[in-house]
């Protein structure tokens, strides 16, 4: 049986969960299809989902059609929770991109089929709520066919709109419509249709194929999930055209997948939820577990023993025993297992960054059983990055805005029956070197101790990260001890000068020695800090601040207030375009002073402004607009407390060998 994995997408509340009951229900999967207002759906398995009507994990089902498994993977719509559909789109064949024909592409509309784009997943679009007051699909198809720049197919038509009555129809490859569109997207059959040969039914349902599988073409459907219609066809489609194109064809009896989902569970820990591209997976086997970004200096993989297979509807889940390429499934027994790492020899998948947390929170109280919970949390959501601070008994996680706040409020609330509370929440800053610096330490006292380091500090283009280099020959510095170096600098670069994460640089180890007698096996760990604070303070380094570009629509009235607003936050922005009443304008705003402009903007606009925001890098800021971080631990620039410290925790550590 062919197996595919379909991703449901959308801008907040234009529908997909409720398109996701009706699949179930028109395929025979359920006999009752469930509600978002009674809370009954089958994605929306939280307490908190189902009471505030949103989806805030992404959650898979299954269905058979026509001869084809078909899991259907809910996403959610709101921005603060865009990194659980971040993490599920390298293992989708095909997204179901859900837009409201009442209210038109929403904010991450764009967004989102940008990301589907740049992860190479096709897309079919569903034109949702034709039932609602207001709805005129042909406008919105309009819109979709100006911002989306890529030929669209619609494969149903619509009868009647805008009430309970809503009626569509479907379209087949004889429809002139659909012959004439599909022709246009090749040149060779368009040459022998002008020249009046009949492309048969076979012919235009491979070209169908082949065209909308590699996303040259967006098959369009209308209808309203409420109302299951619409519903039919598009099951139809995905039945008959949806295809497994992230297998690994060329080598499927290798065994290769992703983790896209970690869960807990009370009784087997922690659940990891694979896409696998290829092999085969059976209860007991061991499986290759490497991070996403490969395995760092002297790290080996893990290999842990699979203890079950499910395969989740909802909340509730079927034994499979085994599993094999292109099938989604949760795997108990991975104790360890976290989001993206990658199972076998899997290859390098595309994927795409549409979330990224700019705003760090305290959580408090900062218990035992409050950081066990977070941790288990962080597991599931890695962009949570959780921090514990043992000198401040601080928790910190970092978060993408307040409503995400409220739901992990909830959820521990739900899930531990603990109370907790954030502080306010803070932009976070990172730092670069304003030059090349250099960076000496000589920790050869008191003895027993020998690391003697020497770095070079480099500034790199923004957004390059941080890259290292050693140029020194092992005679004179062994490869085990330029290894601690190495394991140690990503470590020290989290606090620079003024204690925010340090990026944009290359680090050389330039020189550097050890003794065979006196150099302790943790010395090197110990001293490279300290070299590396003295190569940051003498390359001196400037704050970071965190970037958003906009694109914005309001009524052209209100041009002159947006454009002023702009500039007040320290924006820059690209002449507006006016059409039919509105204008568009794209603008690039730092985070600090534009934190709460889309609840400002709503109200100035009466909610009738568009405001679709994505992260846009980092750039300089004068510190007197930035802030200076807290610092964490003992200070490098203290060298003797920083030594007198790190040899206590040293010889604590060797004790406790």
């Amino acid at each position: 049986m062919k197996t595919v994995n379909v991703g449901l997408l959308a801008h907040v509340d234009a529908g997909k969960t409720t398109l996701t009951e009706a699949l179930l229900y028109t395929a025979g999967a359920v006999r009752r299809r469930g509600e978002v207002d009674e809370g009954t759906t089958r994605t929306d398995t939280m307490a908190v989902e189902r009471e505030r009507g949103i989806s805030v994990k992404a959650a898979s089902v299954s269905l058979v059609c026509g001869g084809t498994r078909v899991n259907l993977i809910d996403t959610p719509g709101h921005v603060d929770f865009a990194s659980e559909v971040e993490r599920s789109l390298s293992v989708l064949d095909l997204g179901i991109l859900v837009v409201s024909a009442a209210d038109g592409p929403g904010a991450q509309t764009g967004i989102l089929w940008d990301a589907l784009v740049e992860t190479g997943t096709p897309v079919v679009l569903f034109l949702n709520k034709l039932d609602r007051t207001g709805s005129d699909a042909a406008r919105v198809l309009k819109e979709l066919r100006d911002s989306l720049n890529r030929p669209l197919l619609p494969l149903s038509e619509v009868i009647s709109e805008g009430d309970a009555g809503v009626k569509t129809r479907p379209l087949t490859l004889s429809d002139e419509s659909v012959r004439e569109t599909l022709v246009a997207s090749d040149d060779a059959l368009l040459e022998r249709y002008l020249a009046g040969e009949e492309i048969g039914g076979e012919e235009l349902s491979a070209l169908l194929r082949e065209k909308a599988g590699r996303g040259e073409l967006v098959p369009v459907f209308f209808g309203s999930a409420l109302k299951n219609e619409g519903v039919e066809p598009l099951l139809s489609y995905l039945a008959e055209y949806a295809e497994p194109v992230k297998n690994d064809f060329e080598h499927p009896e290798r065994l290769s997948g992703e983790i896209f989902r970690v869960t807990h569970d009370k009784t087997m820990g922690r659940i990891a939820h694979v896409r696998l591209f290829g092999g085969t997976i059976r209860n007991r086997d061991e499986v290759r577990l490497v991070p996403a970004g490969g395995l760092g200096p002297g790290e080996e993989p893990r290999v842990p023993k699979v203890s079950q297979i499910r395969r989740y509807e909802g909340d509730r889940f079927t034994d499979l025993g085994e599993a094999s390429m292109g099938d989604v499934v949760a795997l108990c027994g991975l104790a360890d297992a976290n989001v993206a790492d990658l199972l076998g020899e899997a290859a390098e998948r595309r994927h795409a960054r549409i979330a990224e947390p700019l705003l760090a929170v305290r959580v408090t109280p900062s218990s035992p059983e409050v950081l066990k919970a977070f941790r288990e949390l962080a597991a599931e959501d890695p962009r949570l990055t959780l921090a514990y601070h043992p000198e401040e008994r601080e928790i910190t996680i970092s978060v993408t805005g307040p409503i995400q706040m409220e739901i992990l409020k909830a959820v521990a609330k739900e899930r531990y029956g603990l109370d907790v509370d954030f502080s306010e929440a803070a932009v976070i800053y990172k730092e670069t070197p304003l030059k090349t610096g250099f960076g000496h330490e000589a920790y050869t006292m008191p003895k027993p101790c020998w690391a003697v380091i020497d770095l070079r500090i480099d500034p790199l283009p923004r957004g390059a990260g941080y890259r290292f280099e050693s140029i020194v020959p092992y005679k004179d510095l062994f490869y085990k001890y330029q290894t601690h170096i190495e394991t140690e600098l990503p470590r020290a670069l989290k606090q620079g000068v003024y204690n925010w994460e340090v990026t944009d640089l290359k680090v050389t180890l330039v020189g550097g020695n050890h003794h065979t007698i006196h150099t302790h096996p943790l010395d090197f760990f110990l001293a490279t800090p300290l070299a590396l604070m003295n190569g940051l303070l003498d390359a001196g380094t400037t704050l970071l601040e965190p970037m958003q570009s906009w694109r914005l629509t309001a009524d052209e009235s209100l041009i002159g207030r947006v454009v002023g607003d702009v500039l007040a936050m320290r924006g820059t922005y690209d002449s507006p375009v006016i059409r039919d009443g509105e204008f568009t304008m794209e603008a690039r705003v730092p985070v600090a002073p534009s934190m709460d402009y889309s609840t400002r903007l709503a109200s100035l606009s009466s909610g009738k402004a568009v405001l679709s925001v994505r992260f846009d890098g980092y750039e300089p800021c004068p510190l007197e607009l930035g802030a200076v971080a807290k610092r964490r631990g003992v200070d490098p620039r203290d060298r003797a407390k920083w030594i007198l410290f790190h040899r206590g925790a040293m010889q604590e550590s060797v004790k406790g060998v």
